[in-house]
Formats: C-alpha cells, sequence, structure tokens
C-alpha cells in the first residue's frame, strides 16, 4: 500500500469514528425526545387547564376552526414538554461528543453547565410567559380594538402566538452556557467576546425587534435583557478564561521545566 493511501485510510478512520459517534448521540437523543413526547402528550392537559386559567386566556373566548386544532394543540403543548425533559439530556450528550477532545480538568468543568441548561430555559420560559407574551398579546388587541375589528380568538392561532414567543427567548436564555461551554473548550476568549460585542448588540436588538409587537417600549424591554444576557456571558467567559490560564500556569510549572529538559 502506498504512503498516500496509508495517509487516506488513517485520515478516514478517525472521520468515520466521529460520525458513527455523532449518529449515537444523535440517537439518544430522540430516544428521549419521543419519550418526552408520551408524557408531554399525558400532561398536556394539565398544563392546558392551568395556562386557560391565567391571563390572559381567562379573559378571552377560544374557538377552533377546524377538525384537527385540537390534535394540534396537544401535538405542541407535548413538543414544548419533551423539549424542556430533553434539554439536559441534549446538553450532556453534546458534552459526551467533545469529550474525547478535552482534558480531564476541561471534562470536569464543562460537564456541571449541563444541569443549568434546564435551569436557564425554565428563567427564560417565565420571563418570555409573565413579560413579553402579555405585551405582545395586549398590543395585538389594542390595534383590532383600534380598528373596531372584532375579536374572534382561534386555539390554535393562540397557542401558536404563545409558543412562537415563548421557544426562541427561551433557548436564548441558553447564551451564558453556550458561550461558558465555548470558553472551556477553547473555541472562544472574553477578548474574542468584547471585540464583538456591537455586533452582538445589533444582534440582541434585531432579535428583540422581530419578536416583539412593533413598539418601542416592548422592543426595549426585551432587548435589554438580551443585552444583559451577553454582557453577562462575556463576564462568565472572563472567568472561565481566568481559570485556563492559572491552570496552564500550573501545569507549565510543575511539568514545562522538566519537559524542556527532555
Amino acid at each position: 500500500m502506498s504512503r498516500k493511501a496509508i495517509f487516506r485510510e488513517e485520515g478516514l478512520m478517525p472521520l468515520l469514528e466521529h460520525i458513527g459517534e455523532l449518529r449515537k448521540r444523535i440517537f439518544y437523543v430522540l430516544i428521549i425526545l419521543t419519550v418526552g413526547l408520551v408524557l408531554g402528550i399525558i400532561f398536556a392537559q394539565p398544563t392546558y387547564n392551568f395556562l386557560m386559567s391565567q391571563k390572559p386566556a381567562n379573559t378571552i373566548s377560544l374557538h377552533t376552526f377546524s377538525l384537527w386544532d385540537g390534535i394540534g394543540m396537544y401535538m405542541k403543548f407535548a413538543f414544548v414538554i419533551a423539549l424542556i425533559l430533553a434539554l439536559p439530556v441534549i446538553a450532556y450528550q453534546l458534552w459526551a461528543f467533545v469529550k474525547p477532545a478535552l482534558r480531564k480538568s476541561e471534562q470536569r468543568s464543562t460537564l456541571k453547565y449541563v444541569p443549568f441548561a434546564l435551569i436557564m430555559f425554565l428563567i427564560g420560559l417565565a420571563f418570555s410567559y409573565f413579560v413579553v407574551f402579555p405585551l405582545a398579546f395586549n398590543f395585538t388587541r389594542t390595534i383590532s380594538q383600534h380598528l373596531n375589528l372584532e375579536e374572534t380568538y382561534g386555539i390554535a392561532q393562540y397557542f401558536t402566538f404563545m409558543f412562537n414567543l415563548l421557544i426562541p427567548i427561551s433557548l436564548l436564555f441558553e447564551l451564558p452556557l453556550v458561550i461558558m461551554f465555548f470558553t472551556a473548550i477553547r473555541l472562544v476568549n472574553p477578548k474574542r467576546l468584547r471585540k464583538m460585542r456591537r455586533l452582538a448588540y445589533f444582534i440582541m436588538v434585531v432579535i428583540g425587534v422581530m419578536i416583539t409587537p412593533p413598539d418601542f417600549i416592548s422592543d426595549i424591554l426585551v432587548a435589554i435583557p438580551l443585552i444583559i444576557l451577553y454582557e453577562v456571558s462575556v463576564f462568565l467567559s472572563g472567568m472561565v478564561h481566568k481559570k485556563q490560564l492559572a491552570a496552564d500556569a500550573k501545569w507549565e510549572a510543575e511539568y514545562g521545566e522538566s519537559y524542556n529538559k527532555v
């Protein structure tokens, strides 16, 4: 076998191993999502009853305009519940996929982020439901009343409108964990994040404008927390980076001199 063929084979094997490992991790995620969907269907009714007892749902009448609206509503609730249950598993599978490329200390430091994936998502869910959603809903009602439109709300439209706000904002609240994880595996650092600050602010403002009603107050109320999230991410990235530098200096002091002698 020629040297070129050997190099091709040696390069191909790690690639195939990575693809096989990624496929295994995706398979685990699909399993937990399937289990989550089953549990989601079971808990869809209690969740629906709770949300219907809260404002603004308890102040309006919801209607169905299609035979599929009820089934669609159940599946929306099932998907959201499955996503909440699967988040820690997804975070763990991502960690497990990159684990072989990490040092022992990096493996331990990144593993502790996994439980916080669910916590940050729930914080984002609470913020989007209790702050952003009422603002968006009341704004649309105000416009309808201003135009003298008769308000008739479909159940599918109501929950689609709600989930289209809740899910993206809740996922954005994972930003600090994502940044800390990328810092821990040395893909980003606080210096690079500070250089990207203007671009990041612009992106946060654009996101805030896109997911809120077209009024200045709603845009600011969403954009400011997103910008704060980015700054928190930069701060946490700095803490992780300082620990990395300290660990590198300690390793250099312990092993660097002996390594140089060899």
